[in-house]
Formats: structure tokens, sequence, C-alpha cells
């Protein structure tokens, strides 16, 4: 009961955080309307993995390095960047009869579990400013006397909170009233979630520690 202040604030923030717009709701949606739900839910699970890397960095220390080092942290964040204009301009190339051949064979057209899943883990751990929010995060919940079960099961709980939400997400957008509505405008859905992610690559790529 003594920490359970912390692990309920945490939990208010993580969510907050979470439910704001931003690359990781614009892959999640996407992918749960363009693919699958199993695709979507799983993409969730790998932002939650990806969540967990900065959980590692903060905790080990790792991300105070990142914050302090320009390159390292120009490094993650172009990387980044590059990663979420490479998925953006693929989105940008889908044509209306791409996605009807699709549809005759959802099958061919899904990607693979762990595809999804490695595209939500490299969207949200390699986004150094994540990395900044969770060091800025953990600061005001763990201290020095902080024992290191209380800050791993923190940890946790961010990661489990913000997986959730995204699952959440990808079952929304999954929903076959919703997929039936915009069924015939699937195409141009795709290509406005492509010039986001390419929007949300700039703005990554353009980002300073500060």
């Amino acid at each position: 009961m003594e920490y359970l202040p912390q692990f309920v604030g945490l939990a208010a923030i993580a969510l907050l955080g979470a439910m704001s717009p931003g690359a990781d709701f614009v892959l999640v949606s996407r992918n749960a309307l363009v693919y699958s739900r199993r695709t979507g839910i799983f993409t969730a699970l790998g932002i939650g993995l990806g969540v967990l890397v900065h959980v590692f960095y903060t905790l080990a220390g790792i991300g105070l390095i990142i914050s302090q080092s320009i390159l390292l942290f120009n490094l993650i964040k172009l990387a980044g960047a590059a990663y979420l204009i490479y998925l953006g301009a693929k989105s940008l190339r889908a044509r209306p009869q791409q996605l009807a051949v699709a549809k005759a064979d959802e099958s061919k057209k899904d990607i693979s579990s762990l595809k999804a899943v490695a595209m939500g883990v490299a969207t949200n751990a390699l986004n150094p400013k994540v990395t900044l929010f969770f060091l800025s995060l953990f600061v005001q919940f763990i201290s020095v006397g902080t024992p290191l079960g209380i800050q791993v099961a923190l940890g946790l709980e961010t990661a489990l909170i913000i997986g959730a939400w995204f699952v959440l997400v990808a079952f929304m957008f999954s929903h076959d009233w919703l997929k039936a509505k915009l069924q015939k405008f699937g195409h141009w859905f795709e290509r406005l979630t492509g010039a986001a992610l390419i929007a949300l690559g700039i703005k990554v790529g353009l980002s300073t520690q500060k």
C-alpha cells in the first residue's frame, strides 16, 4: 500500500499519454482497418514491447545517456524518422485495385503476426522523445530509495496500460460496421494515414532534445 499512489498516478499519466494522437495511434488504426483485427492487435502488442525498451533504458540509466548525448539522440531520432517515412510512403502507394484484390483473398493481403509486432516495436522504440518522456515521468514516481522490484513493476504497469489501450484501438478500427463504412474509401484512408506517418516522421526528424 505504501507505493499505491505511485501506481495510480503513473497509470493515469500513462493512459493519457497513450491516448494522445501520434505515430502509434496512426499505425495501429491503419493496420487494424487495412489488414485485420489480428494484425492491429499484434501491432498494439509490439508497441507495448517498445514501451518496455524505453522502460529498460530509463531504469538502466541509458535514458539519461541518450538525453545527454546529441550524437546518440540524433542517430535514434533519424532511424525512427526514416522508418515512419518509409511506412508512410508505402501507404501512399495504395491503389483501389490492390485493395479489391486483397478483399477477394484477405489471407494473402494480411501480414504476419511477427511483422505486425516488429512494426509496433520499431515505431515506438525508435522514438527518442518517448525515452525522454519516460525519463521525466519516472523521475516523478521513482526515487533513489524505491526498491528495484517496485521500479520494474511500475515499468510493466506502464507497458501493459499503453499496450491495452492500443489493443482497444485495434478492436475499434477493425469493427465490421466501421470497415463497411470506410470500405469504398479504403485506399484513401491508407493514403491519409501514409501522409500522417510521413508528417510524424518529419516531426520526429526535426525534434530536439529539449
